[in-house]
C-alpha cells in the first residue's frame, strides 16, 4: 500500500505527466488532491497497472479527491520549449486547476516552483504516494483518450495502440506517410 502524500498536508496535491517519450500526440498532465483518510488496494503508477483497471480507478479518483486538473500540453507547443519544459506547463496548467494547494508532490526530479507553493520532487513517487499515483492515472487515462480519438483521423499510425510511442509500426507508417499536425517535429522520428 502507497503512502498518502509526502507532506502530511490536508491539501497535497500530487502531480505526474503521460506521453513524455512520444513521437504523436500531446504531453499530458494532471494534478490530485485526495482527502487525507483515501485509501485504495489497487491504487499504483500507472504504468504498473493494465488499461482495465486505470479505466476503473478513473472515476474513484475523480469522484474522491477533494479536487484534480488534467492539462495537454501540443506538439506545436512541445517543439517550441522542449519536452522538459512542456511537461512543467503541464502540470503547472493542471494544478492551476484546483481550488487550493498547500504543497505539491511532483513525480520525477525536475520542476520549476509554482505560485511560491512548496515543492517535493520524488524519483518513483507515482509507486510510493497515492496523490502522485492517482495523478499518473489521471493523466495516462486521459492523454490515451486523446490518442484513440485523433486515432480516427489518422488510423494508419494506429494511435489506438501504440498511442504515439516510437513503436516500429509507428515509425514505418511516418515513413510511408509522412508526419501529421499531431506529430513532434523536434523529435528524432525515425532513429531505431
Amino acid at each position: 500500500m502507497l503512502d498518502l502524500n509526502v507532506s502530511n498536508l490536508e491539501f497535497e496535491c500530487g502531480t505526474d505527466e503521460a506521453g513524455r517519450g512520444c513521437l504523436a500526440g500531446p504531453v499530458t498532465a494532471a494534478a490530485v488532491i485526495l482527502p487525507l483518510d483515501f485509501s485504495n488496494e489497487i491504487l499504483n503508477d500507472s504504468k504498473q497497472l493494465s488499461h482495465t483497471k486505470r479505466n476503473l480507478l478513473k472515476p474513484i479518483i475523480e469522484t474522491q479527491a477533494v479536487s484534480f486538473g488534467v492539462a495537454h500540453i501540443f506538439p506545436k507547443k512541445i517543439d517550441s520549449i522542449n519536452i522538459l519544459n512542456a511537461s512543467i506547463l503541464a502540470m503547472h496548467k493542471a494544478i492551476s486547476k484546483l481550488e487550493k494547494v498547500a504543497f505539491i508532490s511532483v513525480d520525477g526530479n525536475r520542476f520549476k516552483a509554482f505560485k511560491k507553493i512548496p515543492h517535493q520532487t520524488v524519483i518513483k513517487g507515482d509507486g510510493k504516494y497515492q496523490n502522485i499515483a492517482a495523478a499518473s492515472v489521471l493523466a495516462k487515462t486521459y492523454r490515451d483518450a486523446y490518442m484513440d480519438k485523433i486515432h480516427e483521423e489518422f488510423p494508419m499510425y494506429n494511435w489506438k495502440q501504440n498511442k504515439g510511442y516510437p513503436t516500429k509500426e509507428h515509425r514505418a507508417a511516418i515513413r510511408k506517410y509522412g508526419t501529421t499536425k499531431y506529430h513532434r517535429l523536434s523529435f528524432r522520428l525515425l532513429e531505431e
